[in-house]
């Protein structure tokens, strides 16, 4: 459909609904002069439809019925499709009655209108149709009409421009000069084609007269000599947006030039705000700036150009999506707009009854308690880490989300709440400025490491489950897990937890302790006692008394860079010590290496990550193809240091058993 609603040649197939009525001469979408008409259900509300509105069938969240009629100035013709016919041009005056505007055709008559736009000249008049005058109220009607109607010929002659202005002309941001002492109409023409005249939306366009142009628009315009600073000083519901926009020096931008949108809060909607949350804001001339900016669009937007919703970047920087639900508008879903298109002379006001807060005035605790880590702030309420949360300090948040704790919160101990501290990093931190290998400092002493992979971001073992959020003095950070800080290298870890002692028996005996202790990046896939315990009898054997096959095999679980779980996706290679690949997936929520299931993931340790695995990894040129019976001698010292190390019982495995019967007899006590 082009501006002026005839149907151009169509995208698809005509959107009918089943049961619409249809005069078949005009039931053709290409059919020559046919307008489409979008009318909304329930109203008495009619759009000559675009495209993108045409495929949603709806305005607003409302359903509509698509109706096909002949544009004015066209008429059918028996036989024939369409409206072929072409009416002769009438003067202004009589298109009025054409185009459906017949009141403002009455109201001309009335004011002495008339003559003047049935003579000779060039005229275009943005002219209400008959339900835009029916909804002004009696008062206002009234004061037009009375007074010798020289009221009506002053708001008729407003409506109009000398000279003829189609709507290519129409150009976004633009004023005319009206008839009535000069005063601007503003224009707006929208990228979803909708074109408004001082917020009043064109429903017909470029209908020609043999002395101009007629546009009928859907409201009853008023001059606007107004700027919105102007506006916040006169109205009794701002007062205390008055007041905040003299503490910010805002005022100088509200009263220039320029074409904004303010949602001006009233007073209904400071009052709304904890008072301490408020207090603290307006007492903070950087904080009660960006709230301010927060409320302000970088262009006029009348609520008629809002029919499909729009997403908007604020003077702040961040986007409000506005939208509407049936008449009325929407700000981030919600219908809190009191009062719309107060229009001045820089731009166009609607009251909101709420205030928007931007996330950049909140503390991280606000910022926390609206997002999915609410469980999280609840957590570091209970133990009285608030503080931090709360005022100047500058800070980032590693906050769980909910999911984690869907058992319930863990009991808060001294060692819970250092745990919690190591959940807060010194200094308010923004993602995009992370980088790999960086070192960051915990109010709880704890260095934090930060891992770049290609679908994640990770620090530690605790994964970025969404975009951070910025607030004023801190950034919240929420993430996929608890935390783990590590504790000491790879070595002191596995020492540490007696399902490895027969590992670390085994390290030591390979010579490799000394490689595990150093600083690196290590990712060690870490077969505990059970591991061992399952292994063949022969094979065990061979592994146990071969010292360069034991250690080549070690390191065949060990790769030279960190990697934990969170950046699993589908399948990850990694080249092993020994020099073979391994294979890491993920499968049903669960880690798999080499198609083995991992049995605990990201023990954090500080020059690395372990996983425990319940089998030993063997590459193929490994596999061992002979099997003893017994292990060789260097063996049985392994299973001795193995035994000290583990306080593991082991009665129950037959290898162990025979292992152990055999290290009696040659080694005395055991």
């Amino acid at each position: 459909w082009d501006t002026r609603g005839r149907m151009l040649p169509p995208l698809g197939p005509a959107a009918t609904k089943p049961g619409d009525p249809q005069d078949p001469v005009l039931s053709v979408p290409c059919s020559p002069n046919v307008c489409a008409v979008q009318k909304l259900i329930g109203t008495n509300r009619k759009y000559f439809t675009n495209c993108k509105q045409w495929y949603q069938r709806k305005i607003c969240g409302k359903s509509t019925v698509i109706s096909y009629e002949c544009c004015p100035g066209y008429e059918k013709v028996p036989g024939e499709k369409g409206c072929p016919a072409a009416l002769p041009l009438s003067n202004i005056y009589e298109t009025l009655g054409v185009v459906g505007s017949a009141t403002t055709q009455l109201y001309s008559d009335r004011s002495n209108l008339r003559p003047e736009i049935e003579g000779p000249g060039s005229f275009t008049i943005f002219a209400p149709s008959n339900e835009a005058w029916a909804s002004l109220s009696a008062e206002t009607l009234d004061s037009l009409v009375s007074n010798v109607n020289i009221e009506l010929l002053n708001a008729l002659r407003y409506h109009m421009v000398d000279k003829r202005v189609l709507t290519d002309d129409l150009k976004h941001g633009t004023t005319l000069n009206s008839m009535y002492q000069n005063l601007p109409i503003q224009i707006h023409h929208y990228p979803n084609g909708i074109v408004t005249v001082n917020c009043a939306r064109l429903l017909k366009a470029d209908h020609h007269a043999t002395n101009g142009v007629v546009h009928v628009i859907d409201k009853v315009i008023a001059t606007t000599t107004n700027t919105i600073q102007q506006i916040i000083e006169t109205e009794d519901s701002l007062e205390t947006l008055r007041t905040a926009v003299a503490a910010s020096d805002l005022s100088s931008l509200l009263e220039s030039e320029g074409q904004y949108t303010l949602l001006a809060p009233t007073n209904e909607a400071f009052e709304k705000i904890p008072r301490e949350t408020l207090n603290r804001i307006l007492g903070d001339p950087e904080a009660l700036r960006d709230l301010l900016n927060h409320h302000i669009l970088k262009s006029a937007m009348c609520a008629e150009a809002i029919i499909a919703g729009l997403t908007m970047e604020t003077l702040e920087g961040a986007t409000l999506d506005v939208g509407c639900s049936g008449e009325e508008l929407t700000l981030n879903g919600k219908p809190i707009i009191a009062n719309k298109d107060v229009l001045a002379t820089n731009g166009v006001v609607h009251f909101v009854n709420e205030l928007l807060i931007p996330d950049s005035a909140k503390t991280v605790f606000e910022l926390a308690q609206e997002s999915e880590v609410s469980k999280s702030t609840d957590l570091f309420r209970q133990a009285g880490l608030s503080s931090h949360l709360t005022g100047s300090e500058q800070v980032t948040l590693l906050a769980p989300v909910n999911n984690v704790f869907k058992d319930g919160l863990p009991v808060i101990d001294s060692n819970m709440r250092n745990l919690l501290l190591n959940h807060i990093v010194k200094d308010q931190l923004s993602s995009k400025y992370l980088y790999h290998g960086q070192k960051l400092q915990t109010l709880g002493d704890k260095e934090l490491r930060v891992f770049v992979y290609r679908n994640n971001l990770c620090i530690e073992n605790a994964c970025i489950a969404a975009h951070d959020k910025r607030g004023r003095f801190g950034t919240l950070f929420s993430v996929d897990k608890m935390l783990t800080p590590p504790t000491g290298s790879v070595m002191d870890v596995l020492k540490a937890d007696h399902r490895f002692s027969t590992l670390v028996a085994a390290i030591q005996s390979a010579g490799l302790t000394e490689n595990l202790n150093r600083p690196g990046t290590f990712t060690v896939f870490a077969p505990t006692n059970e591991a061992f315990q399952a292994m063949p009898q022969g094979e065990l054997n061979k592994l146990l008394g071969n010292a360069k096959e034991l250690a080549n095999i070690l390191k065949f679980h060990v790769a030279d860079e960190i990697l934990v779980s969170g950046a699993v996706t589908a399948l990850v290679r990694l080249k092993s010590m020994q020099g073979d690949k391994l294979e890491v997936s993920m499968k049903n929520n669960v880690i798999h290496i080499n198609k083995e299931p991992v049995a605990e993931s990201d023990i954090m340790a500080t020059n690395g990550v372990i996983y425990a695995v319940n089998s030993v990894l063997q590459p193929q040129a490994s596999r061992p193809q002979e099997r003893g019976d017994e292990p060789a001698d260097p063996a049985l010292e392994i299973f001795k240091q193995a035994s000290a190390l583990s306080k593991v019982k082991t009665s129950h495995s037959p290898v162990y058993s025979r292992i152990l019967a055999r290290m009696k007899e040659n080694s005395g006590a055991f």
